[in-house]
């Protein structure tokens, strides 16, 4: 998760109805297509998270990605903070609790920072800063199989994310392939394998403050315990886990493409009670860091509800997609921004 953002102010989750929970196999099926699409904009509209589930994901590898993730946080400690991300100018690598802040303020988590496996770009002192972003990622020597299993991951989950993105070209009466040439060029994707250890200090309880995705879409799975919470009205409606299924959200890249019709949601998570830790695995789908966002051509019925992109004078979104990929990182990481981009602080 990366654009930080102010949140909302209750403090005190309300009980409310479960998020929609959509079946991705009925986007195929001819019989249920229509009424897929219609939930799938309607849920996007809504609240802009839904659960998904008939998503084709192998159990036997949603287990794999899980003992590798608990396997890596469980290394010593000096063995993860020798891939610490403050040595990568790509900001891949470890991250140790409280070093990712959102909005100023240090989320209580540790994580690991996995983008797709590319070389740096040879780059001169007249190229834009964005593209140093492309690079290889950081690997355990302890542990190989890290790399195979989620390399894995991100490519499975990246097709099923690829299938979400058509379909919300459909819903939104597009071409199919509407929105390709966001992804078509050297893949900007990111995977976070997230440990949020417990606390029952309350200035400890933010394991993510508030903030929107920056990306098209995000796709979470959740171990057992809750936390993750999105704003709605005011108010936070918890998402607690459902097994087998991915918790999705909209970014702000699709909320830049549609003129605000769908909107990224504000989300956070809370970390659990001490003595209980809580294990999550975000894929998120960017889009290649070259070029910039289209304005999709929504037809009449559905442009006259688009509100435009949300305007944050503390975070504002740029249609060029380096420089928006770059500026959520950049704040996210001050030790990264300190040691490769200097340019860049007050």
């Amino acid at each position: 998760m990366t654009n930080k953002r102010r949140g909302a102010t209750p403090d005190t989750p309300q009980k409310q109805p479960a998020l929609p929970i959509l079946d991705l196999r009925d986007f195929q099926r001819t019989d249920q297509r229509q009424t897929f699409l219609a939930n799938l904009r309607q849920a996007a509209r809504d609240v802009g998270f839904f659960y998904l589930i008939g998503h084709g994901v192998n159990d036997t590898l949603i287990q794999q990605i899980w003992q590798v993730s608990r396997r890596f946080f469980a290394l010593p400690q000096a063995e993860k903070n020798a891939i610490s991300m403050a040595n990568s100018p790509h900001f891949r690598g470890y991250t140790q609790l409280g070093r990712e802040l959102t909005r100023g303020v240090p989320d209580r988590r540790e994580q690991i920072d996995i983008g797709a496996e590319l070389p740096a770009l040879e780059l001169s002192s007249k190229d834009p800063a964005w593209m140093r972003l492309q690079g290889p990622n950081q690997w355990p020597s302890r542990l190989p199989e890290l790399r195979e299993v989620t390399l894995e991951w991100s490519a499975t989950l990246r097709s099923v994310a690829i299938s979400l993105l058509h379909a919300f070209s459909v819903a939104l009466e597009q071409p199919e392939t509407a929105l390709d040439g966001l992804i078509n060029k050297a893949p900007a994707q990111l995977l976070k394998l997230i440990r949020y250890p417990g606390s029952h200090q309350a200035h400890e309880r933010q394991g993510v403050g508030p903030h929107k995705d920056a990306g098209i879409l995000t796709l979470l799975l959740q171990d057992d315990h809750p936390g993750l919470q999105v704003e709605k009205n005011g108010e936070w409606l918890d998402v607690p886990p459902i097994p087998g299924a991915l918790v999705v959200n909209i970014g702000e890249i699709l909320e830049l493409a549609t003129n605000g019709y769908l909107r990224a949601t504000l989300h956070r998570v809370l970390v659990p009670d001490a003595g209980v830790t809580r294990y999550s695995i975000g894929y998120f789908l960017s889009p290649s860091l070259e070029g910039s966002v289209p304005l999709l051509p929504l037809p009449e019925h559905l442009a006259k509800d688009a509100l435009g992109p949300e305007s944050d004078p503390d975070n504002p979104l740029f249609r060029d997609i380096g420089p928006n990929a770059l500026k959520g990182r950049l704040r996210s990481h001050p030790d990264v921004t300190e040691r490769f981009y200097p340019e860049f602080l007050p």
